[in-house]
């Protein structure tokens, strides 16, 4: 028995993408905590442009063997307060498989002083670290790491400086 022929084609509902407002604003469901991520600014010199950056790294704590992926963030920054929105995981191109985690940079242009780095996940859940930005002595220093006050907040994201990246122009 064939079926109808439509007369008209269906019309998809566009998905939304949840702004760093939307995220903030979100209850999570109640959940354990369980350390998914790792955040750690650092230094970088990007010789193409040549122009030195901060750079703020999201990673992830397990490592993908077969397939190699990248973290889709969205960061805006607002006077002292960046924020890092966790979109989720896509694959990128790779035509060597490694093991490695699933990593995203967000690049600010000179950072000098404390900023409040959150880490938002798309549940709601955030995470949040006070640094301490110096690029004329080329140090970053974490003052404080906590979770804010909201209901159903789970820890899923550490915070930790990785000098061992630092990059610096050669003059």
């Amino acid at each position: 028995m064939p079926l109808k022929k439509p007369n008209e084609v269906p019309k998809l509902p566009k998905t939304r993408k949840k702004s760093a407002e939307t995220a903030k604003k979100a209850i999570p469901a109640k959940k354990s905590d369980k350390i998914e991520y790792i955040c750690f600014p650092f230094f970088k010199f990007d010789e193409v442009l040549g122009k030195e950056f901060t750079t703020i790294r999201i990673q992830t704590i397990s490592e993908f063997t077969s397939f190699a992926y990248e973290l889709s963030i969205s960061a805006t920054l607002e006077k002292n307060v960046i924020d890092i929105v966790i979109l989720g995981l896509s694959t990128k191109m790779n035509y060597l498989p490694k093991v490695e985690p699933a990593r995203a940079d967000a690049l600010f242009d000179n950072l000098t002083g404390d900023f409040t780095v959150n880490v938002i996940k798309q549940d709601g859940s955030i995470n949040s670290a006070v640094f301490h930005f110096n690029i004329f002595k080329k140090e970053i220093i974490l003052i404080d790491k906590f979770m804010p006050e909201k209901k159903n907040n789970r820890l899923f994201c550490d915070f930790a400086v990785d000098e061992a990246l630092f990059s610096f122009s050669k003059e």
